[in-house]
């Protein structure tokens, strides 16, 4: 095997350099006068061998030149070091072309010359780390490395200057913080033979903005679209390059060489294709880079070995009654806990709005719910590499004795896309976001609104959901509001819903129309559920034993602690191709017992 490996290695260009040193070089007095580029006749470097077959000293020896700026050297395999002198291995043997080149305030000018080698360094093929990152000479096919997006840090950001700063002090990435982006599929495998690593993104990668507007990447990063701070695009894979280890300073980097971006699942624009190894395993591999387009930043990777099966902390959820009225602890039992983690915290969402934590995991967490209801409970298990959780659902069959039931007699603000959101709209079968306002005129002002547009979906909807354990309370107000937008004759649907029924919920609806008046005029839509009956068509059809009356603004079965969405459609009876599209804003109705509208910001 290793035979077979030298003979596809001996022919490989620009593959490794290694123990490379430099000196960064400035000129002591430059002249601030306009300083042209040396004459190349007056460039000059040496090449002298070190203290192995491998090793090679570089140094720029041209003493009598000035109004150096910089001096940086190519190596001849896409390794470039800035310095006035560098120390390289070359492990392979093979025809090197190294280039020099010298900057003045007034351009740059370079030479080359090629430098051969004849020897074979074969601890190569058994350095941990050339193992650890490909698999070594017995993996033909390489090593698969994915984000390790299950991890705190797998991306992060910090101070470009600051001294052992690895890239996280101002942004560590929480576990799954990016999921839903082009990012987490991201495959990057690297292999010892040839010294090739290939680029698979399914499709979509994950670039800073600043990537993402390269003129230069115009052509390859394609349709743009914001996601998460940063930026999907879509960006045609496989792609393939090589790959080198180097060493500076006491510091081991990577250098990936290719023609189009190979990123390890977020393009910051690494600085020379560079990403500093901070550690490698054979499972884990961590790095670090400087941007080349924010100079000021360093960034941080942690990347797994895909064929990898992270050990998972694993442990069990109980909720027991306490001895108070309506208290309950939840408790983390049965822990198992991986080699080389810890659970530093547990923290309990309550469903209510209230949450707890504690750092000794094995503490019960207490709450006393006031109002009845079905909350979803969720507990998080916070280890020193990851977050777990586990969710389940506490019953609350009476309010609290100390509960006192407040009913407001006025219309409350749900949702007005700009300061308000007791609740976000989503869309389903349709497009739904907020939207600049078409028409800042009376009677509407505000910046933002809500758009819905769908296309083939007859039931297409724009819905807000309440939070567990809050129902919509229509004993004291029955009329729901809301601004709209769009083509005179079209019609808005309003309908409620419960749907703790699943996906039968749309039976317990009930619902309301209007029809716009104008056209691209704002107006306001009034839907008054005074008198309206459950599901038009399922007369003496009931979910439940009990008789009920189908006025849902009078009848206490549906008048609270029933419905918990509304759903807004557009045209619900046409069903056709075309596009049906308006604007909305000033979600507004009943009073929701217990709950509070909340700032957007």
């Amino acid at each position: 095997m290793k035979n077979k490996i030298y003979f596809k290695l001996i022919g490989v260009f620009a593959l490794l350099v290694g123990l490379i040193s430099c000196e960064p070089y400035m000129d002591e007095n430059p002249d601030s006068s306009i300083n042209l580029p040396p004459d190349a006749s007056e460039m000059a470097f040496t090449v002298t061998p070190g203290d192995d077959d491998f090793h090679y000293t570089i140094a720029l020896t041209s003493p009598t030149l000035s109004g150096i700026s910089k001096v940086k050297f190519n190596l001849g395999n896409g390794s470039t070091v800035v310095g006035k002198s560098t120390s390289a291995y070359y492990p392979l043997p093979g025809d090197y072309t190294i280039t020099m080149t010298i900057t003045t305030n007034g351009g740059s000018s370079s030479i080359s010359q090629v430098q051969t080698t004849t020897e074979t360094d074969y601890s190569i093929f058994t350095d941990e780390k050339y193992v650890a990152l490909t698999g070594g000479v017995d993996d033909a096919d390489g090593k698969t490395w994915v984000v390790d997006s299950e991890s705190a840090g797998h991306f992060g950001v910090g101070d470009a200057y600051l001294a052992g700063g690895v890239g996280l002090d101002w942004w560590s990435a929480n576990p799954g913080d990016k999921e839903g982006t082009g990012s987490y599929d991201d495959e990057l495998t690297f292999n010892l033979n040839g010294f090739a690593v290939s680029y698979e993104n399914f499709g979509v990668s994950y670039v800073k903005g600043y990537m993402k507007d390269d003129p230069n990447l115009a052509s390859v990063y394609l349709n743009p679209r914001q996601n998460k701070d940063d930026w999907d695009v879509d960006y045609e894979t496989p792609t393939t390059g090589t790959w080198l280890i180097s060493e500076r300073d006491g510091k081991t980097y990577l250098t990936i060489t290719s023609e189009k971006p190979i990123i390890p699942g977020l393009d910051v624009g690494a600085l020379n294709n560079e990403y500093e190894i901070i550690s490698i395993s054979e499972n884990y591999l961590e790095l670090s880079c400087f941007s080349a387009y924010e100079d000021w930043t360093k960034w941080h990777f942690l990347l797994r070995n895909k064929d990898y099966e992270k050990p998972k902390v694993t442990f069990d959820v109980a909720l027991d009654a306490g001895t108070g009225v309506n208290e309950y602890l939840v408790s983390v039992g049965n822990a198992v806990i991986p080699d080389g983690q810890s659970i530093d915290k547990v923290v309990v969402d309550f469903g209510d709005g209230t949450t707890a934590e504690t750092d000794i995991y094995t503490e019960a967490l207490s709450h006393v719910y006031m109002r009845k209801g079905t909350y979803a409970v969720k507990v998080t298990v916070t280890t020193s590499v990851e977050s777990t959780e586990s969710s389940f659902s506490a019953v609350i069959d009476e309010n609290h004795p100390d509960y006192v039931e407040f009913l407001l007699a006025e219309m409350v603000m749900y949702n007005d896309f700009s300061e308000v959101q007791l609740a976000a709209v989503n869309g389903q079968d349709c497009f739904v976001a907020t939207a600049d306002n078409p028409d800042r005129t009376y009677p509407n002002k505000s910046s933002k609104v809500g758009f819905y547009s769908k296309t083939n979906q007859q039931w297409a909807n724009a819905n807000m959901q309440l939070p567990a354990g809050y129902r919509f309370d229509l004993r004291q107000v029955s009329t729901f509001k809301l601004m709209v937008y769009g083509k005179a004759g079209d019609v808005v649907l309003l309908k409620l819903e419960n749907t703790d029924k699943g996906g039968d919920a749309w039976m317990t609806g009930t619902e309301l129309r209007y029809t716009i008046q104008n056209d691209n005029m704002w107006e306001v839509a009034e839907f008054n559920f005074e008198g309206a009956g459950v599901q038009p068509g399922s007369e003496g059809w009931k979910w439940w034993p009990e008789p009920v009356s189908y006025d849902v603004a009078n009848d206490d079965f549906y008048n609270h602690d029933f419905y918990n969405i509304i759903r807004i459609m557009l045209n619900p009876d046409i069903r056709n191709d075309e596009t049906h599209e308006f604007y909305f804003d000033e979600l507004a109705g009943p009073h929701v017992e217990g709950i509070k509208s909340a700032s957007i910001n």
